[in-house]
């Protein structure tokens, strides 16, 4: 059996298995069927204007703790902001982060901090990630919304990723084979 050894001395750090992607929220709506009375056809506000901004994520399924920046673009110097605050929300402890092969996750100018390993999914396979069905239920609490500038769509993306609980976190990316292995 092989030991390796942390790069850090504290007894009781853990390590943790984060899973991590990114998904673009924007003006540009998604209109979606919705409940109204019967014999009425509701009415449904919608836009066309091309302006995002790019939430970075990453989530824990066994404890469901989570971690997220928004960003104006998914690069190198987002990803590296990203990575820092992710390994100052853990602290001491170390993680294992699981992503996909973008290019701003593969490249040499990648400051990856101490308390954190990446470890990358085959290439094209993103139902292998669960962090993808978390965007899924992110993204339903923006059907058939309007917002008048992008910076509504942020503070809108920021409650709802607040509003995210422990609970929630690991129903929806608390997969068997992962939860088997820690």
């Amino acid at each position: 059996m092989n030991f390796h050894i942390l790069p850090f001395a504290e007894p009781d750090a853990k390590v943790r298995l984060f899973f991590q992607d990114e998904a673009r929220f924007g003006r540009l709506d998604e209109i979606s069927s919705c409940w109204a009375p019967l014999g009425v056809r509701p009415i449904v506000p919608s836009q066309m204007v091309r302006e995002y901004m790019n939430a970075f994520g990453a989530v824990d399924p066994i404890s469901g703790d989570r971690f997220f920046i928004i960003a104006p673009a998914c690069n190198t110097l987002w990803m590296n902001a990203f990575l820092q605050g992710l390994s100052e929300h853990i602290g001491k402890d170390y993680a294992l982060v699981c992503l996909d092969q973008a290019a701003w996750h593969t490249t040499k100018n990648l400051i990856i901090p101490d308390n954190i390993r990446l470890f990358f999914m085959p290439p094209k396979t993103p139902e292998m990630n669960p962090i993808e069905q978390l965007w899924k239920v992110v993204r339903k609490e923006f059907k058939n919304k309007l917002f008048k500038t992008l910076d509504k769509v942020v503070d809108y993306l920021c409650v709802v990723l607040n509003g995210l609980t422990d609970c929630v976190v690991q129903s929806v990316t608390g997969r068997e084979w992962v939860i088997s292995m820690f």
